[in-house]
């Protein structure tokens, strides 16, 4: 799906690791969570509200929030706007959010 573009120094690039439900991403320091998991073949962020039907990252900007995913126990996140951090815990948003 989504390619990360090769550099001459591959083998000296840093890395970061993340979990997304159970499974250990690897992303480069800077990424978004939202380039991190497409590099990573992740085709579904999360459910829409009243279909059920999965979504994904349409604008990468902000704007749309196809991309809303719970990170470190809390929802609503959008993966475009946050940075990869060392360890951070993401997770599908299933549903309708909650308003409290």
């Amino acid at each position: 799906m989504f390619k990360r573009l090769e550099t001459d120094h591959e083998s000296d690039r840093r890395v970061v690791r993340l979990r997304f439900e159970h499974q250990e991403i690897l992303a480069s320091p800077g990424d978004s969570v939202a380039a991190a998991l497409l590099s990573a073949s992740v085709p579904r962020f999360r459910d829409a509200a009243i279909s059920g039907e999965p979504r994904a990252p349409y604008c990468m900007m902000g704007v749309c929030f196809e991309c809303l995913v719970e990170i470190d126990g809390i929802a609503n996140q959008q993966a475009c706007l946050v940075t990869v951090r060392e360890g951070m815990a993401v997770r599908r948003q299933r549903g309708a959010r909650d308003i409290r």
